[in-house]
């Protein structure tokens, strides 16, 4: 068995930069010490595969602090501060032989637009240059010249949704203990092409699956070579360079890892026109339900209104259509709207509320009024059960469910929490199988955990988890094809 010490952690948000709400303190779950490594060994997220697999390879491993909370507006520098010096501060006590971390790397506060990149520099800074350093990320990484000049080993899951994160830590473990013993003598090559893509983000299907083979392939294909990343990157962030990149991790120095990482991030640019969604619309979606009981519940991806891509969650539009459809279609939407829970609470349960749902945070959303009863109210809080995010504890905060046309179950949620998993649902006493439909705020990630529970629907929706010509402004990323962006000339550079 392997003797050694590898010291591991989590600083996990994917950050939308023009989110009116700054994410705090109190939407991190917050892990540290003995707890953040027991929990990490029931975890299905990358911080399990990274604590797993050390330790099944003879590691001990030390523990820093875990912070991780769904997608949402800027976080807080401040809180940033605390747990980047947090993790340095312990960096600099223990002592151990290599770092892994898991990072989403699409984190920015409302003062750095970078945050993995500072992390990172400001760690190597504390432990010097000869620490191996392996981070894992995931897939929407917004890939920095900081961050790739701090670490050794750079590995991003490969797949959307993202079922493979607990391979993604493994895999950063596995070529940090090959650079302990001398195996692997990493260098990390990078090509870019500087633009955000609109859609088709999915990869098991479209132009994304096609590049992920192409990349097991040359993987398979070139010893020399360890790992292939495929960053399709976060399209509501708003800093410089941003891209689709591709980064190879190599034995050594490899013009071979040159060519790859430039043929791979051109086929982005020569494929662009294949990243395209096609959505139903909401009255279709309905319709379809409608017609369909065989496949219900059905499970809708409210793609405009997406916490799981930053969007504050407080869209009513579904709601209101569902409650115009023809059918009276049975339904569990959940709002985020901490000023009708509050009404709900001190009216109490089976009271009958009139209330203004909804429309407070997204900007051009208005609230919706609605009757019903108060069906139910808790603290919100509840564990993931499905593939993605499995065993990982999640608040909605204080949360009341509002029954409306004795159809509807309308979850009045306090924060943008996590809908992705059914467990959202049932621990406020929804009963997904007797649903019509279920609405989530979620593209990609419900389809692994609503899977064998509902088919799943991507709807068309209004907000800005979803990208819409002209709706949101950027400073500095780059759009196509809203933005002109000529012929890119795709260059690589070696880490």
């Amino acid at each position: 068995m392997t003797e050694g010490r590898i010291l591991v952690g989590r600083f996990f948000h994917e950050s939308h930069s023009f989110s009116p709400q700054i994410t705090s303190r109190d939407r991190f779950e917050i892990r540290r010490g003995k707890d953040l490594i027991a929990h990490a060994r029931q975890s299905g997220t990358t911080l399990g595969g990274i604590v797993n697999r050390a330790e099944e390879l003879g590691y001990e491993t030390i523990p820093t602090v875990s912070a991780v909370a769904p997608p949402g507006g800027l976080v807080a520098h401040d809180f940033y501060v605390l747990i980047r010096d947090a993790l340095i501060a312990q960096a600099r006590k223990e002592r151990y032989d290599a770092i892994a971390l898991e990072l989403h790397g699409a984190m920015a506060t409302d003062e750095v637009s970078d945050a993995e990149g500072d992390l990172l520099t400001r760690l190597r800074e504390a432990v010097g240059p000869h620490v191996p350093i392996g981070v894992g990320l995931d897939l929407h990484a917004h890939v920095t010249p900081a961050m790739l000049r701090s670490v050794d080993i750079c590995i991003a899951c490969k797949e959307n949704p993202h079922s493979d994160v607990i391979l993604c830590g493994e895999r950063v473990v596995e070529c940090v203990a090959d650079v302990l013993d001398g195996k692997l003598e990493p260098v990390l090559t990078v090509a870019k092409v500087p633009m955000i893509l609109p859609g088709a983000a999915e990869t098991t299907a479209g132009p994304l699956a096609e590049l992920h083979a192409r990349a097991r392939a040359c993987t398979s294909a070139h010893p020399e070579i360890r790992d292939i990343s495929l960053f399709n990157v976060y399209p509501h962030a708003d800093d410089t360079d941003m891209g689709q990149a591709v980064v190879v991790l190599t034995h050594g120095q490899s013009k071979r890892a040159q060519a790859v990482a430039t043929d791979l991030a051109q086929l982005f640019w020569t494929w662009r026109n294949q990243f395209r969604d096609d959505l139903l619309t909401i009255d279709g979606a309905l319709d379809l339900i409608a017609q369909d009981r065989d496949r219900r519940p059905y499970i809708l991806a409210d793609m405009g209104d997406r916490v799981l891509a930053g969007a504050p969650g407080d869209s009513t539009v579904i709601i209101e259509r569902a409650l115009a459809h023809g059918d009276r279609l049975r339904g569990a939407i959940p709002v985020t709207d901490p000023v009708s829970v509050e009404a709900a609470a001190k009216a109490g349960i089976g009271a009958h509320v009139t209330l203004d749902i909804g429309g407070r945070m997204t900007p051009g959303f208005v609230p919706l009024r609605v009757s019903g009863v108060v069906a139910g109210l808790s603290d919100g809080r509840f564990v993931i059960k499905g593939q993605f995010g499995a065993g990982e504890g999640s608040s909605l905060g204080d949360t009341a469910v509002l029954l409306v046309d004795d159809r509807l179950s309308i979850m009045l949620t306090s924060k943008p929490g996590f809908s992705h998993d059914p467990a959202a649902f049932t621990s406020q006493g929804i009963d997904v199988a007797a649903q019509d439909f279920v609405v989530v705020k979620s593209g990609y990630h419900f389809k692994l955990n609503f899977a064998g529970i509902g088919s799943p629907l991507s709807v068309a929706t209004p907000g800005i988890g979803y990208y819409t010509r002209g709706l949101l402004h950027r400073k500095k990323a780059r759009f196509w094809p809203e933005h002109d962006i000529s012929n890119p000339q795709v260059r690589s550079v070696a880490y």
